[in-house]
């Protein structure tokens, strides 16, 4: 049962006003936006990107929607979805579709259905609400009530079984919104981790809901709820470490995946990078993390011997930001703190084309004059192109 918006007579309104809806309303008037977009307008926010619902045909909606506002346009063939990029905001369209499971933990299988059953298949109450540009307002039972008392509740006892990604998005969202778990909901998701539902998934659909997690803004909160349960490898996440690493973490170093390497400096090499694979990390994401569990803890005993510049550089040189600030979070910090605020930014005033004019042969020499004039660089010993280029020569003899 489908409840109409009473308690915000005004949410139409709201969503019309919304700079993505302003250049689309008179397009599509009967599209209804949905989801998270309709939720963070009640709760005071300004989404840039709609989700639509379409009780037709959403492709050719796209089509119709993209040339109006002369956009993008990419044909999702086999949901019956598409998505136009227009104007700087990003648009997903579907048809109005049911869904049903064949096996816990499977994709569904999806056919066209009403804008009813759309809503009434959603993660959480307070994500099945949907407006429309003409005014119509829709939702599921409790989904308002649910919003003002800010609870997460699923719409049916199987949620977490048929799909289990929803325990990671229970997590995403409860930690970035600041909601609660509805007591049923919370014991459903419990019994679900309990039951193993999480390896009824295939694991590049939880390693798509693991990333997202990971670039919250509130992560650390998230991973530590998550690490105890079954993903794949154990994972060890210590909550003041992270954080600690992360307050040393420069603007260019990614907090997801420092924080993903903090908890996995248990596990072996080989099967952190198979389980990355598995999870669908792209190889360079993949190669930081691995660095992360096992770079940081060699280096820091170096990092905290380290003296002088060029020593630290020595340690620190072609390791990730990210490896370099766990590191200095186990211990090394002054170290890390002076490689990734300053030392890693120093240059020099010479070049490879300087020593060949200069008679140092082609090869490994250019290399080891230049690592030798940047060790005195740091060292104070080299401040100028002369005595740089001088401390190179030495150093390629």
């Amino acid at each position: 049962m489908i409840a109409p918006m009473t308690p915000v007579p005004d949410v139409a309104e709201r969503v019309r006003a919304l700079p993505a809806a302003a250049s689309m309303a008179g397009v599509l008037p009967h599209a209804w936006v949905v989801g998270g977009a309709v939720r963070d307008v009640l709760l005071g926010g300004v989404p840039e990107d709609l989700d639509l619902i379409i009780e037709t045909d959403a492709v050719a909606a796209a089509r119709q929607l993209g040339e109006a506002l002369g956009g993008s346009v990419l044909v999702h063939d086999r949901f019956g979805t598409a998505t136009v990029r227009a104007g700087g905001h990003v648009y997903d369209l579907a048809t109005a579709r049911a869904e049903s499971y064949a096996r816990p933990g499977a994709l569904p299988d999806v056919q066209p259905g009403t804008l009813e059953e759309d809503l009434l298949r959603r993660d959480f109450t307070v994500n099945a609400i949907a407006a429309s540009f003409d005014g119509r307002v829709c939702a599921a039972p409790g989904a308002f009530s649910d919003l003002d008392a800010r609870v997460l509740r699923v719409l049916h006892e199987r949620s977490f079984l048929d799909d289990p990604t929803r325990l990671l998005r229970l997590v995403r969202y409860a930690t970035r919104l600041g909601f609660k778990v509805e007591e049923g909901t919370a014991a459903l998701a419990d019994a679900a981790v309990a039951g193993g539902a999480l390896d009824t998934v295939t694991p590049t659909r939880i390693g798509g809901e693991l990333r997202l997690l990971l670039r919250e803004p509130s992560a650390v909160e998230a991973l530590a709820w998550v690490a105890e349960w079954p993903l794949g490898v154990p994972l060890l996440f210590d909550r003041s470490l992270a954080e600690r690493a992360l307050a040393l973490l420069p603007e260019d170093g990614r907090t997801d995946v420092l924080l993903l390497g903090s908890a996995c400096r248990s596990v072996a090499p080989a099967a952190l990078t198979s389980w990355l694979d598995a999870l669908g990390f792209v190889a360079r994401d993949r190669d930081v993390v691995v660095a992360c569990a096992q770079a940081a803890d060699r280096i820091e005993g170096g990092l905290a011997g380290a003296s002088r510049p060029s020593e630290i550089a020595a340690v620190a040189r072609g390791v990730p930001v990210e490896a370099v600030a766990l590191a200095g979070a186990l211990g090394a910090e002054a170290a890390a703190r002076a490689w990734l605020s300053d030392l890693r930014h120093v240059t020099l005033a010479i070049d490879g084309a300087d020593l060949l004019a200069a008679g140092v042969p082609q090869g490994e020499a250019v290399g080891r004059a230049l690592t030798a004039a940047l060790d005195a660089r740091l060292d104070g010993a080299a401040p100028d192109r002369d005595a740089q280029l001088a401390a190179a020569l030495a150093g390629a003899r």
